[in-house]
């Protein structure tokens, strides 16, 4: 009888692309059954969560349900990416800093345009939120400030929290989570280890289980820690039970032009 978990997850990756779960298939994996007829199936592939085993080889989830942040660059080598709980889209935008008289419904990448056409001083020229379950997503297209900004953390994260992740090719990578003003946790992706914040070790158990090694040592082996940004959505989705995902994008956003400074 054909391994029929095998043939589900073959037509898993032909037929949907873009899974909501995944799991990434390893070159153990692939060893596994890359010998079977029509097994088109290659390292690097995705496989839904209903074919967990395949002929005995356990997969489970990794950093790299992420894929498409690097596969289609959609956000570019400078954005922010925050989730705010229990605050509607126009509140978030408001203490936020924005010109009130913008605010006006866009899409992802009627954002990302805005965005770049009036970059104010390596920040964000417009910025969108949309809410998703108890969180509003915030996306700043080439901007950093709401992981970041002291200022703006604080008005934003007043009676609430914030998860940040912040990508800047030009500087440094950023995950934040910040509650009621205050970085709880807050450090370089690439430097897992140098945490700061009022309770630096809150989560070492997520760090541990994405890849953030939080005792990494740069000057110990040699290693460094690949896929950053990755890993560092996979620990907040950890923390929100929200993984960012491209379906997000697809929503319409709430969009403004922050205030200059």
């Amino acid at each position: 009888m054909p391994d029929t978990r095998f043939h589900l997850c073959i037509q898993f990756i032909v037929i949907h692309r873009r899974p909501l779960s995944r799991v990434v298939v390893t070159r153990e994996h692939h060893s596994a059954f890359f010998r079977r007829p029509g097994a088109n199936l290659f390292v690097g592939d995705y496989c839904d969560h209903a074919a967990h085993l395949i002929k005995g080889v356990a997969m489970t989830e990794t950093p790299e349900e992420f894929p498409w942040l690097s596969e289609h660059e959609v956000l570019d080598e400078i954005y922010c990416v925050s989730f705010v709980r229990d605050l509607s889209p126009e509140e978030v935008l408001r203490r936020f800093g924005v010109d009130e008289s913008t605010m006006e419904e866009v899409t992802f990448d009627e954002l990302d345009e805005r965005s770049a056409e009036s970059l104010m001083d390596d920040a964000a020229g417009y910025i969108g939120a949309v809410k998703v379950g108890d969180w509003t997503l915030v996306i700043e297209p080439g901007g950093w400030k709401l992981a970041v900004d002291s200022e703006i953390m604080a008005r934003v994260s007043r009676g609430t929290e914030v998860v940040s992740v912040c990508r800047h090719d030009y500087a440094s990578d950023t995950f934040a989570h910040i509650v009621d003003g205050q970085p709880v946790v807050w450090f370089d992706p690439m430097l897992p280890d140098a945490r700061s914040g009022n309770d630096p070790d809150r989560f070492i158990k997520e760090m541990r289980e994405v890849g953030l090694d939080p005792d990494y040592d740069i000057d110990g082996d040699g290693s460094h820690i690949d896929s950053p940004m990755e890993r560092s959505f996979a620990l907040a989705s950890r923390i929100t039970a929200l993984p960012f995902s491209p379906e997000m994008l697809e929503l319409r956003f709430l969009g403004a032009e922050p205030l200059e400074d």
